[in-house]
């Protein structure tokens, strides 16, 4: 009888063929050489997707027999390691971890959609905060950079907000350029993003609304993109964003809207995390 595969066994597979092309196998020659780096990473990558702590994702993989044999684990690693693992993985780590899956499935994308969305910081519960009286006016925030074709994580830059998403629209398109369709050189592709990009970063072609001053566009180009815009939203070009709003809910419904690190430095590359464990999770 033919046994289907479990879904959290092609998961570990595909997290750690994605670690072992950028990860070496050992951080030093002289390193006890229990586990390999490719191995720790997809354990903390899985760890991102079932929403579980240390200590937890040590009991889960003492009790899950298939998911350690695909990973090659003889013994399973304590909490302990599991944390230095994840202290590991640096914002480059996880930029090229997401560059070599992407460039495996060949991803090419006329239309870029990009959107920010917010992250809790604190795991207290509403009717918690509303008896103790505190309100919580910051969050984090993650920018992410979406295939409409795919619908796939090509970039991603995070912050805290409130504040205006238009300081990330630079780096997003440096990052999703090469991922966008060119002929004979000239790029044919365009970045869709809300009113909250606007700024000095918009070049020509991109399809963003203007914001408006006093209710007026007061410059040309403005008002040409306003054009732009309102014709694309009649072909139904610019309703492909929002395949960005459904990633964001895929992420909060799979990996949790709130920020597990209490570290700066982790919880600044946490969004990172969950967006490259989404990438894996729809794969």
């Amino acid at each position: 009888m033919a046994t289907k595969e479990s879904y959290f066994v092609r998961m570990a597979k595909i997290a750690l063929e994605t670690a072992e092309t950028v990860l070496p196998l050992y951080s030093h020659p002289k390193s006890p050489h229990r586990y390999t780096l490719p191995q720790l990473a997809a354990c903390v990558l899985l760890m991102f997707r079932l929403k579980l702590s240390y200590r937890d994702m040590e009991e889960w993989l003492l009790a899950t027999d298939k998911v350690c044999q695909t990973l090659g684990l003889k013994t399973v690693p304590d909490h302990a390691t599991l944390c230095r693992a994840h202290q590991r993985l640096r914002m480059t780590t996880l930029k090229q971890m997401n560059q070599a899956l992407l460039d495996k499935l060949g991803v090419e994308e006329e239309l870029i959609a990009s959107d920010a969305t917010g992250y809790r910081t604190t795991v207290a519960s509403a009717y918690y905060q509303a008896r103790c009286g505190r309100t919580y006016r910051e969050w984090s925030k993650g920018a992410y950079a979406v295939g409409t074709q795919s619908q796939l994580i090509l970039a991603w830059r995070q912050g805290r907000g409130p504040g205006n998403d238009a300081p990330f629209l630079n780096g997003l398109r440096r990052d999703a350029r090469r991922y966008g369709r060119y002929e004979h050189g000239r790029p044919c592709w365009a970045m869709i993003t809300d009113a909250g990009f606007d700024g000095q970063g918009v070049k020509e072609g991109d399809l963003i609304p203007p914001i408006r001053r006093h209710g007026k566009l007061v410059s040309p180009q403005r008002k040409a993109r306003a054009e732009l815009v309102s014709a694309a939203r009649l072909d139904g070009i610019y309703g492909q964003r929002w395949k960005c709003e459904t990633v964001h809910s895929v992420i909060k419904r799979k990996l949790g809207d709130t920020l597990r690190s209490r570290h700066v430095s982790r919880r600044r590359r946490e969004p990172a995390v969950k967006g490259l464990v989404y990438n894996i999770h729809v794969h």
